[in-house]
């Protein structure tokens, strides 16, 4: 397709475009007068006109706030570890070649170029609008558990001030087989595994020491039941405050959208880097350290070909990077039209993967100094990941430091706050603007407030006594289960649908650049296909869930398909509401109808939007009346 645009960079971010179709946007801008730009800055953009990024960097930097998380440094180092360690990372990085990257620049265009959010979205396809609100109800699911974590770091992060640490030492109520995490050099003869639910050393045939770390998080944080069948109980007050606190801060960082989240996204995307590389300086001064980054890279040949490890890649890929959630679309969206998101994409994927390899070094050379401190060689009996890597590994470590142990607690715990608080601020504002795209007269900080009240409430369930079984329960049936589902139909509506090749031609119509044969093989077969296969794999080796190695009772795995069909069901719920609203004489004149983008769809410019129209039904017409397999290759190669 020919196009005035020529500009593949940063388009209309300094507020002068390059390109004609641009100009003919800022024309009808120039009109705009003084007391409507006044009230533009107080309100977030005028009724119906969306807001943007202050700065195209702001953009950049609050999709890193968003992907590089949690899962980068508790999650990923033992992936890795798990499925070959140094070899996991040929399949991790085919992976983000084939799933992550092309569909983070899939989200990001398609954001972009509408300045719809995850749900409005699909008016590229409204019989799919059930994908979006999918997404929007298994994200805010997320966000509801995802910031009690964050009120859990929070109790660490303010204990951490405390002299001496008070996960260090036994305290008398926890009884005799306590062993202070403050000591080290104890016999590696007497340790047999290390971390949630395990033990430091076995005392007859079936007692067992545990680490004071451990028993500190177990009895006095989460406060935890033997079993679910207890009940969940009362939450803890020291982790609603926290809680509290959490939700605070995502509240007052997203109050006005990305007038002010845009700003924060500076702090919560750069400061980690800076702890992180504080952390990384200290543990490889650290005696034992290189033997325990040797064991995180060391490769296991023997595991490449397993099938484990590459389902094992495709969902780190998949979640690390929050892609087929919504939060890439619903940023993308307050872009401007030609911002360059193809660099944003190369940058975030690449980025998220150092990270996860940085901090990897950093958590094993800890946990190496760990295994010194204790007197053994074998790192894997002091490594446990998740939950039990910040709360228990690393925690026990650090009471083994010899000095100031209280300054690099809290880095640490700091650094997984900052990290939670920009994940979080994404997922939340995609609810946010999900609502106010269906209901735009609700003002930015009421909606957000709400969120923050409604989550808060609900997020009190996880920090009760027994809220670690409703946060696995959540995470599986309500994140992973939904996710997969919605992700592949996402994939398959944008790609085969609404059509490769005219995604490929809106995003040369935006930016200004021929796509290469690499994205449109991926978006129209290998992406799809893979993740289809994972989807097949995930069902075919289906277990009940567990936690604490034991299964949930009945009526947990009944929330939990009950909250995975309620976020699948929208798929066909909406397809039919959308059949039903098409007009059209006939049933198959519905259903085509219900199929293909609306007539407003497209850029949000009127002008461009004109243009637009003008030339996609030029660059269409030499598509219809192809054969099937004719409009299979057109589709792919164009």
């Amino acid at each position: 397709m020919k196009t005035s645009q020529r500009n593949p960079g940063f388009v209309g971010d300094d507020g002068n475009s390059t390109t004609s179709t641009l100009a003919m946007s800022s024309l009808a801008a120039e009109t705009t007068t003084e007391a409507e730009q006044e009230a533009d800055k107080s309100t977030g953009g005028r009724q119906g006109e969306r807001a943007t990024w202050g700065k195209g960097v702001e953009f950049l930097m609050s999709c890193i706030a968003m992907s590089v998380g949690l899962g980068n440094v508790w999650r990923f180092p033992f992936t890795a570890l798990d499925n070959g360690g140094g070899a996991f990372l040929i399949p991790y990085l085919i992976v983000l070649f084939l799933i992550g990257k092309p569909i983070y620049y899939l989200e990001m265009v398609i954001g972009q170029f509408s300045s719809r959010g995850s749900v409005k979205v699909f008016d590229l396809c409204p019989a799919m609008k059930g994908v979006g609100i999918g997404q929007v109800i298994s994200i805010s699911l997320v966000t509801t558990y995802y910031v009690g974590i964050m009120g859990i770091t929070l109790n660490y992060f303010y204990d951490s001030f405390r002299n001496p640490l008070p996960w260090s030492e036994c305290q008398a109520e926890w009884g005799a087989l306590c062993v202070a995490s403050s000591q080290g050099n104890i016999s590696s003869s007497a340790i047999s595994s290390f971390g949630a639910n395990s033990s430091l050393n076995m005392i007859g045939p079936q007692r067992q020491r545990v680490a004071s770390a451990e028993l500190y998080f177990l009895k006095e944080v989460l406060r935890e039941k033997d079993q679910i069948a207890d009940g969940i109980g009362l939450p803890n007050w020291e982790l609603v405050i926290g809680l509290f606190v959490s939700w605070l801060c995502v509240f007052l960082i997203i109050r006005r959208g990305v007038k002010s989240s845009g700003k924060a996204s500076y702090f919560l995307a750069l400061f980690p880097y800076v702890i992180m590389g504080v952390l990384l300086i200290r543990a490889v001064t650290l005696p034992g350290s290189l033997d325990g980054i040797y064991y995180f890279i060391k490769p296991n040949w023997g595991k490449i070909l397993d099938p484990k490890v590459w389902y094992a890649a495709v969902t780190q890929c998949f979640y690390s990077l929050s892609v087929c959630f919504g939060n890439i679309i619903m940023y993308a969206s307050f872009n401007k039209f030609g911002h360059n998101v193809h660099r944003d994409a190369t940058i975030v994927t690449a980025l998220d993967t150092a990270t996860s390899l940085l901090a990897g070094f950093t958590i094993f050379g800890i946990l190496g100094h760990l295994a010194h401190e204790i007197g053994t060689d074998d790192i894997g009996k002091v490594v446990k990941g998740g939950a039990g890597l910040a709360f228990i590994s690393y925690p026990d470590a650090i009471a083994k430091f010899k000095q100031l142990p209280q300054i690099f607690s809290v880095l640490f715990f700091l650094m997984l706050f900052v990290l939670g608080i920009g994940s979080n601020i994404a997922m939340t504002s995609c609810t946010v603007t999900a609502i106010r795209d269906r209901f735009p007269n609700f003002k930015q900080w009421q909606c957000s407030l709400l969120i923050a009240v409604v989550s808060f409430i609900i997020g009190l369930m996880y920090i009760t006594p027994g809220g670690q079984y409703m946060l696995t329960l959540v995470d599986f049936f309500g994140a992973s289960m939904i996710a997969l589902v919605l992700g592949i139909a996402e994939l398959y509506t944008i790609g085969w649908i609404y059509g490769t090749d005219r995604l490929c031609k809106d995003i040369e119509f935006m930016l200004g650049r021929k796509v290469g044969l690499y994205w449109r093989l991926c978006w129209g077969i290998f992406t799809p296909l893979i993740m289809t296969i994972i989807l097949i794999y995930f069902y075919a080796t289906y277990e009940p869930l567990v936690y604490n190695n034991q299964a949930f009772p009945a009526w947990a795995y009944g929330i939990g398909w009950s909250i995975t069909a309620f976020g699948v069901m929208q798929l066909p719920l909406w397809m039919l509401v959308a059949i039903i609203r098409e007009p059209g004489n006939t049933l198959g004149e519905k259903i085509c109808g219900a199929f293909r983008p609306k007539k407003n769809w497209g850029p949000s410019d009127p002008l461009l939007r004109e243009q637009y129209n003008k030339q996609i039904e030029h660059e269409l017409m030499p598509k219809r009346g192809q054969g099937f397999w004719g409009s299979i290759k057109q589709n792919i190669l164009g």
